[in-house]
């Protein structure tokens, strides 16, 4: 499981590597107004990404137990169901993204009093290339629940890993030779495609019993498959309602360039969110395999073992940039960086030590135990309160309130769900809080400190400084962890670590 997740972080340490040189040079190469432009668009085909009713992570499950008792048929027939689902839901998302094209265009577009009518065609055709992007994408993503429920994530990494480096290449030279929307949207259009015929390819090399091929919509197959989804469903419009309504939030109030300043300061966790979703992919099929054969304890230690991880991670990274993430964005963006995204990030960044553990790996125990009804309805719920919120702040307070908005929810319902999943596993919420953060807590706080006295009195700003920091402060990070956090640690013991490390000091 360990050489899973690890597999997964690779992927995420390349995918942070793209995402560090590529939105700079998006970015900059079309400038503020176009970049927000690219966000609100980004966030309204979102929308239609709903479509899928989560069935991508049913079928992941639904073969994750096929796959354990080994039954390819049924594995066949899951995944045959699914594929014609996704397809007539694609015709759908077609459908309807002829009147989410109407309304972009004869409504958001006009309230943006200084954009250009260069931009405002481009950002149209982008928009039509984006919404056919979308109606394929159901498809597109199947091929990779394969991978998923067979627990082949290191073969699966790669030609993801693929798709990444050539969006790297493409974005670069197309974007060079012609920097505008529509080169953007078609790069992402190529890309998806690209990676759909090799992750085709090398799944039927590898799992030849799974065949991928659309079959007639079996009614209880069919059944079994969207009574799941159906959670999974509201899982996504919760994350969707949660992080993605932002920009179109700002869109319909403010200008094009606040939602890149927005998106500046809230787009750095998305790879970062990748990290422990990274967990949850393998912690939700392995929950789902353990709970067929009742084996509860393992799934309770898992959780306890990865809760620990997962919000280790969070401390490390969020104590940085609660502390210096305005300057690392300064130094990251150059000028197209504004003060107000460090502030939004400072905002998003103190919620998140809340929710991003729990996001990574309580909710996918619940959704690979069975127990889907209160991480669907509860990341509605959330999603709901945070667009009415960032509804009510976003005159008054701008971008600012839109964070506040976002930040509030994300604190209240990491807690819920924290509570259901202690509740399922028959752990109590006081032997969580112990384990997970009863030493990473003043840890933390220590190196988080010691960071923040460096910065009052030393000017910190500039890649190398920037860097220089980051980099001191994870080595205090690491010599917490392994001498104190997790010295004695009933899953991860750093103490023959220490012994060994010992033996090789003078």
């Amino acid at each position: 499981m360990l050489r899973s997740i690890g597999s997964n972080w690779s992927l995420n340490a390349l995918q942070i590597a793209v995402f560090m040189v590529l939105t700079p040079f998006i970015s900059n190469a079309v400038g503020n107004d176009a970049y927000g432009a690219w966000e609100i668009i980004v966030a309204w085909t979102g929308i239609l990404q709903l479509l899928s009713l989560g069935l991508p992570m049913a079928t992941v499950r639904a073969l994750s137990a096929a796959v354990a008792r080994k039954d390819a048929p049924a594995a066949t027939k899951a995944l045959g169901t699914s594929l014609s689902l996704t397809l007539v839901l694609g015709i759908v998302a077609a459908v309807l993204g002829t009147g989410v094209y109407l309304y972009f265009t004869q409504s958001v577009m006009q309230g943006w009093s200084t954009a250009s009518a260069e931009l405002r065609s481009d950002a149209a055709l982008a928009l039509v290339i984006m919404l056919a992007n979308v109606a394929l994408s159901f498809a597109l993503k199947l091929p990779y629940a394969v991978f998923d429920a067979h627990q082949d994530f290191l073969v699966r990494n790669v030609v993801m890993a693929a798709g990444f480096a050539s969006k790297l290449g493409a974005s670069i030279v197309l974007l060079s030779w012609r920097s505008d929307l529509t080169t953007l949207a078609a790069v992402q259009v190529g890309i998806a495609s690209f990676e759909f015929l090799a992750a085709m390819l090398v799944s039927k090399r590898r799992h030849p019993l799974v065949r991928f091929r659309p079959t007639a919509i079996d009614p209880v197959e069919a059944k079994g498959l969207l009574s799941f989804s159906v959670f999974a469903f509201l899982l996504n419009m919760g994350a969707m309602l949660a992080f993605r309504i932002d920009a179109i939030v700002i869109g319909d109030f403010l200008e094009t360039a606040d939602a890149a300043i927005y998106g500046y300061g809230n787009k750095i966790f998305d790879p970062f969110i990748g990290i422990l979703l990274a967990i949850g992919m393998v912690l939700m099929p392995m929950a789902a395999s353990e709970s067929s054969r009742g084996n509860t304890e393992r799934i309770r230690d898992e959780f306890l073992k990865w809760s620990k991880i997962a919000t280790t991670i969070v401390m490390l990274m969020g104590g940085y940039l609660v502390v210096l993430g305005p300057q690392f964005l300064e130094a990251w963006l150059g000028d197209v960086y504004r003060p107000a995204s460090g502030r939004v990030l400072q905002i998003l960044m103190a919620s998140f030590f809340f929710f991003l553990p729990v996001r990574g790996v309580a909710l996918p125990v619940l959704m690979g135990l069975g127990r889907p009804k209160v991480p669907g309805f509860g990341l509605l719920a959330m999603g709901l309160t945070n667009l009415s919120l960032s509804l009510i702040l976003v005159r008054p307070y701008g971008i600012m309130g839109v964070a506040l908005g976002t930040a509030i929810p994300n604190v209240l319902f990491s807690l819920l769900f924290l509570r259901e999943a202690c509740k399922r596993l028959d752990l109590s919420i006081g032997e969580w809080l112990s384990y997970t953060l009863g030493r990473l807590l003043p840890a933390t706080a220590l190196c988080a400190g010691a960071l923040a006295f460096v910065s009052s009195q030393v000017h910190i700003a500039g890649y190398p400084m920037v860097i220089g920091a980051g980099v001191a402060y994870t080595a205090l990070f690491a010599v917490f962890a392994i001498g104190f956090i997790y010295h004695g640690d009933r899953f991860l013991n750093t103490a023959p670590l220490r012994a060994r490390l010992r033996a090789k000091l003078p």
